[in-house]
């Protein structure tokens, strides 16, 4: 792909500066170390990265599997300086080897590719390859901490790519705004027809996700089958980070539910919420918190209770997923020890919900086998405390499959319930 002549908004946005701080340099918590991770939905710690690298989600959403091990050789062989020489992702400012460069360099050729169809007039093929390019500028702000002044440019591309491909779609897209507490912020709804009221699943990512990469949802699996779907971030997160993540992981996920009840084009009665790892104990809470509101809950590999509750779980997670869980907080430079104690607040049976009494909506909790954060004792414990709920645990392998059997799961689930 060519590379334009004039200079673009990316290329603006990305100006260098000398005082922009390098990712794994934001949130210094004392006495963390390195730590391993490897499964199907999260994807492994690499020996000589501060990232976490998400291959099989990646290549779900659609990444090329041989540009992404590009852009990991890229950033390997970089010369230039790093915040940690032992880690490869932590080069120092936009520039080649830089992990907000590297891809957002990668979804600016997207871009214009995107741009060339149209001219084109293959609005089709135009609208598939935009949203690629939202893709790789979501990654590139991955894992999207708070004060990251590269990640937030990126980010802000993402969004843009994100509602021009929406525009092509041949299915309505629209924005919905929620007022909370004095603020707003925005939820999509993508709508398969608008010629009648449907049933609708709204749905959350986890802490490391923006909404906008869950469209392969609707586009495979909730499209298809007939329902709308509402995205919306989790607290802290992409339009959502005017909030700071509390134990009410569902407060905004409520407002948007109270609001459902005036948008045109959803059945209000047929209401489902979907919830990915943290999402997942957003969904099961909101469930608890309004019944009335919803026919069903469902939680895939929902960080729920068991993972919050253990120190010992705790203590293992890699440092990336530490220093996201404090950038969610706003706790920069506390001890491990002391984000760890805070964390068990977030667990729902801690919460008096789960394990207590059975709530009046069935609930789904589904996981991949050996999964450290979403054990099957969590599904099992969403099922006993629904009427007609269920827990579903999926073989693991093989790896890059996980979500859309999952999802398989999830869309009978909802035929029956909705």
């Amino acid at each position: 792909m060519s590379e334009p002549s004039k200079v673009n908004l990316s290329e603006k946005l990305f100006a260098p500066r000398q005082t922009t701080r390098e990712t794994s340099s934001l949130v210094r918590l004392a006495h963390a170390s390195a730590s391993e991770v490897h499964n199907a939905l999260d994807g492994d710690t690499v020996t000589g990265w501060y990232r976490v690298l998400r291959r099989p989600l990646w290549i779900w959403q659609g990444v090329d599997p041989i540009e992404m091990e590009g852009i990991f050789s890229r950033i390997a062989g970089a010369k230039a300086k790093r915040t940690n020489d032992e880690l490869l992702d932590t080069v120092i400012g936009y520039k080649p080897g830089n992990w907000v460069y590297e891809w957002s360099q990668l979804g600016s050729q997207y871009q214009r590719a995107s741009r060339e169809h149209l001219e084109r007039g293959d609005r089709e093929k135009a609208a598939e390859i935009m949203l690629k390019a939202s893709t790789h500028y979501s990654i590139a702000a991955y894992p999207h901490l708070k004060g990251d002044e590269l990640a937030a440019q990126a980010e802000l591309q993402a969004t843009i790519t994100y509602k021009d491909a929406m525009e092509l779609m041949p299915h309505q897209v629209k924005t919905i705004d929620v007022a909370y507490q004095g603020k707003k912020f925005q939820a999509f709804i993508h709508l398969p027809r608008t010629d009648q009221l449907l049933p609708t699943v709204i749905v959350s990512g986890g802490l490391d996700t923006l909404q906008t990469e869950l469209w392969p949802l609707y586009q495979q699996y909730l499209g298809p089958a007939g329902y709308a779907m509402i995205t919306l971030d989790m607290p802290s997160v992409g339009h959502s980070a005017a909030w700071s993540l509390t134990e009410d992981t569902s407060q905004l996920h409520q407002a948007l539910l109270q609001q459902v009840r005036d948008v045109p084009w959803v059945d209000h009665h047929r209401v489902a919420m979907l919830g990915i790892r943290f999402g997942g104990n957003a969904a099961i809470r909101l469930g608890f918190i309004e019944p009335s509101r919803l026919k069903t809950c469902i939680s895939l590999g929902g960080i729920i209770h068991s993972f919050l509750s253990q120190p010992k779980l705790l203590n293992s997670m890699p440092r990336m997923y530490l220093d996201m869980f404090a950038s969610r907080l706003g706790k920069n430079g506390v001890s491990k020890a002391s984000l760890v104690a805070h964390m068990t607040a977030w667990s729902l049976k801690q919460q008096g919900l789960l394990g207590r009494r059975k709530v009046d909506i069935p609930m789904l909790g589904v996981n991949l086998k050996d999964d450290p954060v979403s054990p099957e004792l969590d599904n099992q414990l969403i099922a006993v405390s629904s009427r007609g709920g269920k827990a579903v645990s999926l073989p693991a392998a093989p790896l890059h499959d996980g979500y859309h059997r999952a999802m398989t799961q999830v869309v009978e689930w909802l035929k029956d319930k909705l």
